[in-house]
């Protein structure tokens, strides 16, 4: 194993390996910001329509977890809201954006699927978003942050 100096070169004279870039990440991370932006816009749409018009939706009968439409439309606004500011934050490199990309976009599938019996194609399409945005967040390092942003380490 090489030791590294100081000047980061190692003792038998090589530098130290950069992190490969992979496309497939860069990419990913790219998908990932874009459906952030398009899975808020599409709770904050919802959420402003819960609560413009109180029949929008249709309330589901005997549904355990039936809240007010206007609660419904609270959460999805807020959360949209959070999704999107969590997608531009991605780009900046940091780990603890990634962190709150994952952890908002797992919130919203789980919000989403307590919101299927309201409109259950669209939340199977926003949980399936959401998994794919968790996906590619989780599989982008820091390293790879570092080289294509200038990240600091």
């Amino acid at each position: 194993m090489a030791e590294q100096t100081s000047a980061g070169q190692t003792r038998q004279g090589s530098p130290p390996q950069e992190p490969r870039i992979k496309p497939l990440m860069v990419g990913g991370v790219v998908f990932a910001v874009c459906m952030m932006a398009i899975v808020g816009a599409y709770q904050v749409f919802v959420g402003m329509g819960a609560l413009m018009e109180d029949n929008f939706y249709t309330r589901a009968n005997d549904y355990p977890y039936d809240l007010n439409i206007n609660v419904w439309g609270w959460v999805h606004l807020i959360s949209g809201i959070v999704i999107v500011a969590a997608a531009f934050s991605v780009f900046k490199g940091k780990t603890w954006a990634r962190v709150v990309g994952i952890t908002v976009a797992a919130l919203s599938a789980m919000e989403n699927f307590f919101f299927t019996p309201y409109y259950p194609l669209w939340s199977i399409v926003i949980i399936a978003f959401d998994v794919l945005i968790i996906w590619s967040l989780a599989s982008y390092g820091h390293a790879q942050a570092h080289k294509v942003y200038g990240a600091p380490m």
